[in-house]
């Protein structure tokens, strides 16, 4: 490692060079601590006692060789402070940890002979007009084992065959790195290379990655990059000082009580570059989703604040060395602002991100999906909102883990009406939400029309619901439209164009009814949507020309909880007109031939 990279905030391996390392006579640690008074190894090797760590004599970095130290020994850095007090620290390159509420680094070998998934390696994309489809998890609530968590490799075995049933492209797993409390979600980490030990090893993650690739399966995992837990042994003044954080009272703490990163200083920039990358190059993983994007733009996460420009430079420089090394990994942003230019390249002024969750498409259409039907009409045109930008940046529509808690309901319970009602609109919903361009993001338990908030410390309720008839059938229907999107190409080629999309009925506001064309890779989808409690048996629509309408998929059919019967109808187009029967909540998608 250059060290002077280091310091300047460009460097990408700092982990190999950093950390603890199994060596051929024993265990090399480093760690940087540059206002220290000095530093010392404490660890299950040498009785937790103190063995002093040799400075560089320049730049705060700290070495020592111990031969009888070897793999699964646990160890810690006793940091001292110009004061005579002293704290010991856990490892900010450590590899592996203890599980909580224990906080020792943990001495691993780094292992690269798992990966069999070569071919996967190669050629994996960005999947621009592609279909992605993401299902977002919460590794330890998806299901349970027994009483206990799946281990990494035992969630391969079940996990992966229900992605492929149902229609899943990626799995994006919620942050996997060390944190010490189960509520945060992985969110205020702890330990930023390290696996978190609830579900088994680093080796056994590795496995679990392996097998999905080669299942066909992509594995993204959320990164986060701005703020980091306040526990005493983590980075929080790692050195006495305020070493990784900044250090001004004002915006030293984030919203949620951690404590933000000081992106401007060279060493912190070095250490999140290198996570970034570790995450991509050692564990073969295929993207990460850079959490709250927005309190990267704008301290705070707020525009009134102003703009934050040193932790948009790092953000440009991380996205930007990551494309370079790692050209076909996707980088995604959850950024709630209106900031131009998230998803263009760096070198035409923009933050270098693939993609861009579109907040406001799941707000407005969430919203919407809860008002009585009087006062949908009065938000006709929030459902059309989306549609005017969806190619200002390269969207992903997400039903996210954040909308399924904190008493904001589930997605089938946001929905408008009685219980039957609810799986009707629902329905409609995927439908439209598939219909629509951009990428697609759901998270675990909307596919099977949960009513229970999720919690992270319990399984989803697939065997509760599994009783049930509306929710079998609900998840048969999202099963069905997942693959159809899947399998046409009108609905992900050239999906950000917008010759490719065209309005068929936009003005049917006392109506609630929807209609529009997606026309790409040689093939013409109309949808249509009546997000009304009324039935219009021969509903008008004009279409230039002559046509048939092949249908693909009714939400109102029998096999989904509907009322009609599940064979496809095909619809004649006349000098321009057609008549379709459209039922109270129901929406239809045709093939145009």
């Amino acid at each position: 490692m250059e060290l002077e990279e280091f310091y300047n905030g460009n460097e990408w391996y700092a982990y190999r060079y950093f950390g603890a390392h199994i060596l051929s006579d024993g265990v090399v640690f480093r760690v940087y601590a540059p206002r220290a008074k000095k530093v010392a190894l404490i660890g299950s090797f040498n009785g937790w006692h103190d063995q002093l760590m040799h400075g560089s004599g320049r730049g705060g970095v700290y070495t020592l060789t111990v031969p009888e130290a070897c793999e699964g020994d646990m160890y810690k850095f006793r940091v001292y402070h110009h004061d005579g007090t002293w704290t010991d620290k856990a490892d900010p390159y450590g590899f592996s940890m203890e599980l909580r509420p224990c906080s020792a680094s943990v001495v691993v070998r780094e292992r690269q002979d798992i990966f069999t998934d070569e071919e996967w390696m190669i050629h994996r994309s960005k999947l621009y007009d592609a279909p992605m489809h993401i299902y977002e998890i919460h590794f330890g609530s998806w299901k349970a084992k027994g009483q206990r968590w799946y281990r990494y490799e035992e969630m391969a075995e079940d996990l992966i065959p229900y992605l492929k049933e149902m229609g899943y492209t990626h799995v994006e797993i919620m942050p996997l790195n060390e944190h010490p409390l189960d509520e945060s979600w992985g969110y205020q980490s702890t330990g930023f290379y390290a696996p978190t030990s609830r579900y088994g090893t680093p080796e056994g993650l590795k496995n679990f990655i392996n097998t999905c690739h080669m299942a066909g399966i992509g594995v993204i995992l959320d990164f986060v990059m701005v703020h980091f837990a306040v526990d005493e042994y983590g980075l929080s003044a790692f050195d006495g000082e305020a070493l990784y954080e900044l250090p001004f009272l004002d915006v030293e703490y984030s919203e949620w009580g951690s404590l933000n990163f000081a992106h401007g200083r060279g060493e912190t920039a070095s250490f999140l570059k290198s996570c970034a990358n570790y995450w991509l190059t050692e564990y073969h993983v295929d993207g990460l989703r850079m959490d709250a994007v927005s309190n990267i733009i704008y301290w705070r996460g707020q525009e009134r604040c102003g703009i934050n420009e040193e932790a948009l430079h790092f953000v440009q420089s991380l996205n930007e060395g990551l494309h370079n090394i790692h050209p076909s990994a996707i980088l995604i942003a959850e950024d709630s602002t209106n900031y131009l230019k998230v998803t263009v390249p760096v070198e035409y002024g923009g933050l270098g991100f693939d993609y861009k969750w579109d907040l406001g498409f799941m707000h407005d259409t969430l919203q919407f999906f809860g008002y009585p039907m009087e006062e949908r009409r009065l938000h006709y045109n929030d459902i059309w909102f989306s549609m005017h930008y969806f190619s200002n940046e390269l969207y992903l529509l997400p039903f996210s883990h954040d909308e399924v808690v904190h008493g904001k309901k589930t997605i089938l319970d946001k929905m408008y009406g009685t219980y039957e009602e609810k799986f009707q609109q629902c329905r409609a919903l995927f439908a439209y939400m598939i219909c629509h361009p951009g990428k697609k993001l759901n998270f675990m338990g909307n596919e099977i029309g949960q009513f229970r908030e999720w919690a992270e410390y319990r399984p989803q309720d697939f065997d509760e619901l599994a009783p049930f008839p509306m929710h079998q059938m609900f998840r048969r229907f999202s099963r069905d439209v997942n693959h159809i999107y899947l399998s046409h190409p009108a609905l992900f080629i050239e999906e950000y164009n917008k010759n490719c999309f065209s309005y068929i009925d936009a003005q049917s506001g006392e109506a609630l009814v929807y209609a529009f064309m997606r026309n790409a890779g040689g093939e013409q989808i109309l949808a249509v949507f009546n997000f009304s409690d009324t039935c219009f048996d021969h509903y008008m629509f004009r279409i230039e020309g002559n046509h048939m309408l092949h249908e693909l998929l009714n939400t109102n059919w029998e096999i989904y909880g509907g009322t009609e019967n599940s064979n496809t109808e095909d619809v004649r187009v006349m000098n321009g007109r057609c008549y379709i029967k459209l039922l109270p909540y129901c929406g239809r998608v045709f093939v145009v031939v």
